[in-house]
């Protein structure tokens, strides 16, 4: 199965907008099924689901088959979109696995021709008075075993038809909730960048040049660049540390009845940092929690810096390193509402 390659913000606003045209037109039927799916295939290739994508177009058109049966990629895309079901061999009492290839247009077409072919056999109504001893009349037990066979295909087909429809609108539904909520947390991180970014230029002129490198990291589709960015966050932790808590003498403090010396030079922005925390915020709850995530951020960033004087390559992926430019703006903004 394929690997999904992060959308773009555009993509996203248009996933978004379709998933939420999708799921109208599902719950009030105004489009054919097999049209929902090929929309719902247009919205797994904007959020670059490649498997969905591909699976959702056989929904339309029919899962393909070969002479010698259904290709293994084929197959899993069927498995991924619930069409499996499982047979029982009467003579060896064998479970197999299946799965149906009919396109959602002709499960359709065999649930709507149930009426006119039970219809077709029906039992024939012959007249005693007139009826031709010689004549061959159609078995009424024979026709009544067509029509319940008619029934069970019909059956069969309005079930696997019902369970594409669920299989479309689930995708669909998922996806939009997942589009509708990172598209809140988008805004909220927004909120905060746009107030660092405006601040920060004043405070640590050099750590707003790093967040311009940041940015163009992020974009690059080379690992090493997102291990790049995670470095530059650590600079912009160094830097406001050189700003805001200049290097200076270790300090011994008694934390839980024990001495302890707090390092606090070149090396220690971590330590200076939280040491400004400790001088500036008048909750302690805001400084335990500020203090608690600079700890963490600060040793993750470490420990990618060391790794990379030791000659280890793209060692962050780029989820990772998404998650520590949103840390490091959090840890920042915080620092900044102390000045």
């Amino acid at each position: 199965m394929s690997d999904q390659i992060p959308p773009s913000r555009q993509a996203l606003r248009e996933a978004l907008q379709l998933s939420d045209d999708l799921l109208r037109n599902i719950e009030l039927t105004d489009i054919p099924l097999a049209n929902a799916a090929l929309k719902a295939s247009r919205l797994a290739r904007l959020l670059n689901d490649f498997d969905h994508q591909r699976a959702l177009e056989y929904e339309s058109s029919g899962y393909p088959q070969t002479p010698g049966g259904v290709p293994s990629d084929i197959y899993a895309l069927a498995v991924l979109a619930g069409r499996e079901f499982e047979e029982k061999d009467s003579k060896t009492g064998e479970v197999k696995r299946f799965i149906y290839c009919t396109s959602i247009d002709e499960l359709d077409q065999q649930s709507r021709s149930a009426d006119v072919s039970l219809a077709a056999a029906r039992d024939p109504h012959v007249s005693i008075a007139s009826a031709n001893p010689y004549q061959r009349v159609a078995s009424p037990t024979g026709n009544f075993m067509e029509r319940d066979r008619i029934r069970r295909s019909a059956s069969l087909a309005l079930s696997r038809l019902s369970s594409r429809r669920t299989f479309i609108y689930s995708y669909v539904l998922r996806r939009h909730h997942e589009l509708k909520f990172s598209g809140i947390a988008d805004d909220i991180f927004s909120r905060i960048r746009e107030t660092v970014d405006s601040q920060i230029g004043a405070r640590v002129p050099t750590a707003a040049q790093q967040l311009v490198a940041v940015y163009a990291n992020l974009q690059s589709e080379n690992p090493e660049d997102w291990s790049n960015a995670v470095h530059s966050c650590r600079r912009i932790l160094q830097s406001m540390a050189d700003a805001i808590y200049p290097a200076r003498n270790d300090v011994t403090k008694t934390i839980d009845g024990k001495e302890r010396t707090i390092k606090l030079g070149p090396d220690h922005y971590i330590n200076r940092l939280i040491a400004f925390l400790e001088e500036k915020a008048s909750s302690h709850r805001f400084r335990d929690i500020v203090g608690s995530h600079l700890s963490f951020i600060g040793d993750r960033l470490d420990s990618v810096f060391s790794a990379a004087q030791k000659g280890s390559h793209a060692i962050v992926n780029r989820e990772e390193a998404d998650r520590y430019v949103v840390y490091t703006y959090l840890v920042v903004g915080d620092i900044l509402s102390l000045l």
